[in-house]
């Protein structure tokens, strides 16, 4: 029976447990059923990235036939771990910049997957805050300075804040214990809207930025709807379930004999709108019309 590892940063209860039950539903369509044909091992850092390199080693020594794991440090771990067990991300922003693949074509070593874009769309959640709150000014961004992906996107929020005329406020928080700080700095320096940045640690500590972003009555857009069905006001992103349906199915051409190298990284397609006017609501905010028009779902 070929054994799946899956690794991710979060924590077990939230974003990653979430999109685990969904490779597993995905897989299961597939004709893979857990304890079956094939058996899946669950591994995850509970939020915090120093885990990740004794984490992948450990799943490294199981000998799996494939690992399946999220983002950029996830990634990097791994690769560090093995050059030859198969490994497939379903949430990289850029794999080639990243050093994990040669190229989107043909990554050349036993890792492919899904690119999620992320840092395309820093500007498209700038313009959307920027039409929910018309006299935006000052917008802190959330970033991880210790994830490169994260660093990534954050290089590219002033390009499209200066044609948006918006002033930016770095909220660097590198570890879960710095977000209530970060958050008391934004606002005391005169943000009034937060733009998160996608990332590993940020998943995992959705719920707790989301509070906070309520708790300072800050209109805040995030990088997926998981945090905005706990709680967050807007998100835009790929859609959900895409990427792991699409890295199940490379999943299903690895256990086949397809190899990594053979296997294109694929990029997000379709992007969804989310909004929670019961958010909107607890801070004071009216969405307006045209962003209810273009919202994929509304939560009342």
């Amino acid at each position: 029976m070929p054994e799946v590892g899956f690794l991710v940063v979060g924590s077990g209860t939230l974003l990653s447990m979430s999109r685990f039950e969904e490779f597993t539903r995905a897989l299961k369509t597939l004709g893979y059923v857990d304890g079956k044909n094939i058996a899946l091992k669950y591994l995850t850092a509970d939020g915090e990235l120093k885990k990740l390199p004794y984490l992948a080693e450990e799943l490294v020594r199981r000998k799996p036939a494939v690992i399946v794991t999220r983002g950029t440090p996830e990634s990097l771990a791994l690769k560090k771990a093995t050059s030859s067990i198969p490994i497939v991300f379903y949430s990289v922003t850029d794999p080639v910049g990243a050093g994990l693949v040669e190229s989107l074509a043909r990554p050349g070593s036993n890792i492919t997957g899904f690119s999620s874009i992320e840092a395309m769309l820093v500007g498209k959640r700038l313009e959307l805050l920027k039409e929910v709150v018309p006299k935006l000014s000052r917008v802190a961004v959330l970033w991880n300075p210790n994830d490169a992906s994260s660093a990534q996107q954050w290089k590219e929020a002033p390009r499209s804040a200066q044609e948006l005329g918006l002033q930016l406020h770095s909220m660097e928080v590198g570890n879960a214990g710095q977000y209530e700080d970060a958050f008391k700095a934004a606002i005391s320096g005169g943000s009034s809207a937060v733009s998160v940045i996608a990332g590993s640690l940020e998943d995992a500590n959705a719920k707790r930025i989301s509070d906070l972003a309520i708790k300072g009555r800050l209109a805040t857009i995030y990088p997926r709807d998981t945090f905005v069905n706990n709680g967050g006001l807007m998100s835009y992103g790929s859609a959900l379930g895409e990427p792991i349906t699409r890295v199940a199915l490379m999943v299903d051409k690895i256990l086949k004999g397809t190899k990594p190298a053979e296997i294109p990284v694929e990029q997000a397609k379709k992007f969804t709108l989310k909004v929670n006017l019961k958010t909107a609501k607890q801070i004071g905010l009216t969405i307006p019309p045209n962003v209810l028009a273009r919202a994929d779902r509304v939560i009342k």
